[in-house]
């Protein structure tokens, strides 16, 4: 029995553009399920499909993309953003990061480094255009720095720290899985309870949380 098609909705202001990138994922044999040229539509349609991954453009006019995906990630929690931008400037990325991007891609891309940066980041791995992780990684270690609450963290099991650490050093779910030994679907379920247990929504987070308790120096 074949696997389900990965679903998408690409968003974009350019019907040109928006139309191409659609009809190359739709030729690489995914579900594109709708397109949408703003933030507006692109929040009610995304609601109505449910795609595995929004494509999302961050200049959709007078609401921005970023606001787009801050609004699609919290209204449907499986659902994850990547980022296909013109702009490579660091302030974009970094406020598609924290408004809950799972991933961030520059228009110069070429088709297969989108096909394969879709198809991962509907795995849930952290997609970044090279260059891009670093800088995102370097501001999570900033804030790590800086003063914080004296709450004490969930605590997590052996094996759960065990993934989180390979998380955050770029690790997949199936290198994890193979790394440690187990099924891919374990490292899945830990991964999935950690996610749980520390109240976050994706992977970059979770490589955040290890950055900042120094999981990933280990």
């Amino acid at each position: 029995m074949s696997e389900p098609l990965i679903s998408v909705m690409v968003v974009d202001d350019h019907p040109i553009w928006r139309d191409g990138v659609a009809r190359d994922l739709t030729e690489h044999g995914f579900d594109v399920r709708a397109t949408a040229p703003d933030a507006d539509a692109a929040l009610r349609i995304a609601r109505t499909v449910a795609p595995d991954v929004v494509l999302m453009d961050l200049n959709l006019g007078t609401t921005s993309g970023v606001d787009a995906t801050r609004e699609i990630t919290a209204a449907l929690p499986s659902t994850r953003v990547l980022v296909l931008s013109a702009s490579g400037e660091h302030k974009d990325v970094l406020e598609a990061v924290k408004a809950g991007a799972s991933g961030y891609l520059v228009k110069s891309a070429s088709a297969a480094e989108l096909v394969n940066a879709v198809r991962r980041t509907a795995a849930g791995d952290p997609v970044f255009t090279a260059g891009l992780a670093g800088l995102v990684l370097g501001e999570y270690r900033r804030m790590a720095d800086a003063p914080a609450g004296g709450a004490e963290p969930p605590r997590l099991t052996e094996r759960e720290t065990d993934v989180l650490r390979l998380v955050a050093k770029g690790l997949t779910a199936r290198q994890i899985a193979e790394r440690l030994v187990l099924s891919h679907r374990t490292v899945e379920n830990h991964v999935q309870s950690t996610l749980r247990k520390l109240q976050l929504h994706n992977r970059v987070e979770l490589a955040r949380y290890a950055i900042e308790h120094g999981l990933d120096e280990e």
